[in-house]
């Protein structure tokens, strides 16, 4: 039987395991994926611990198979879907988890993955960029603007710098102090986070025309006051009432094919690199989802799944 990684309750890694399951059956307009990789995610390890997704409602069935993001050949189209055939390479967001040797992803937020691009790189591009992609799509900032990014150190930070210099605009980031190498590499302004950081990025930058915020709590707060204009505040750190209150949004997720295959084509053109670090067999799922609930990871982490 397929293999996939679950957690079995609600709790902390001691409810994991690696499990046999059914292979599943793609319903109407969903596609089944022979998975090649899976992006591992901060919020992989929050849905076991009981977290919940904005909208989200009703219980889990367990066991839960891990993972929001997969790339992988496909394996067979169901009802409705056009577009798909079997054996065609594709990456998108997942239905009900990506750590194991099959996946469902819903066609509507598939596309077909690059020759070019790895399956490694395929796999991170659904969550953490897509996430900054459709942030930076909701800011709207013209080409040459200031777009202020807290948390830059971090997977979407890192990709919310790397498409903001594609759109054309002067970025800078909030990281810590040793992430100010990395950040500088992404071709944006390092600001170190800790005490006085929010008085280092006016001196840095001014007002900003956009912020981006990524952490949430009081540094979203101190990140307010530094938006020229507070309708171009947008947090994906904070739930939709802090930031509201602040006169900002929360990032709106488009969640479409036709984002997954911009940031493909920015990959294609060297305009964004997923920075995979670190890559685990299924069989070590255990390994990189510690090596991401730990803090540990710089880059993306993926599991690889063997044809």
């Amino acid at each position: 039987m397929p293999k996939a990684y679950v957690f079995t309750r609600y709790g902390g890694p001691e409810t994991e395991a690696l499990v046999d399951v059914d292979r599943p059956r793609p319903g109407p307009g969903q596609i089944l994926i022979a998975v090649r990789a899976a992006g591992v995610n901060p919020v992989d390890w929050k849905l076991r611990t009981g977290f919940r997704r904005p909208g989200e409602s009703g219980e889990p069935v367990f066991p839960v198979v891990f993972g929001s993001e997969a790339s992988g050949v496909v394996e067979e189209a169901g009802e409705g879907v056009t577009g798909f055939a079997a054996g065609d390479a594709v990456f998108g967001n997942t239905v009900a988890g990506g750590y194991a040797q099959y996946a469902l992803l819903p066609a509507a937020v598939t596309a077909h993955k690059p020759a070019t691009v790895p399956f490694t790189d395929a796999a991170t591009l659904p969550v953490a960029a897509a996430t900054a992609y459709d942030g930076l799509r909701q800011l709207g900032l013209p080409a040459g603007a200031t777009v202020l990014v807290t948390g830059a150190g971090g997977g979407v930070g890192a990709a919310v710098l790397q498409i903001a210099r594609a759109f054309g605009l002067r970025a800078v980031g909030v990281a810590s102090e040793g992430k100010k190498d990395f950040v500088e590499g992404l071709g944006a302004v390092h600001v170190p986070s800790g005490p006085g950081w929010a008085e280092r990025a006016r001196a840095a930058a001014g007002a900003a025309d956009g912020v981006y915020d990524l952490v949430g709590g009081e540094v979203l707060k101190e990140a307010a006051d530094l938006a020229a204009d507070r309708t171009k505040l947008i947090t994906a750190g904070a739930p939709e009432s802090d930031v509201e209150a602040l006169g900002g949004a929360r990032v709106r997720r488009a969640r479409t094919a036709a984002v997954l295959d911009a940031l493909a084509d920015l990959v294609v053109r060297g305009a964004l690199d997923p920075h995979v670090t670190a890559a685990f067999p299924l069989e070590r799922a255990a390994e990189a989802l510690r090596t991401v609930e730990d803090g540990h990871a710089r880059g993306k982490v993926v599991i690889e799944v063997a044809a």
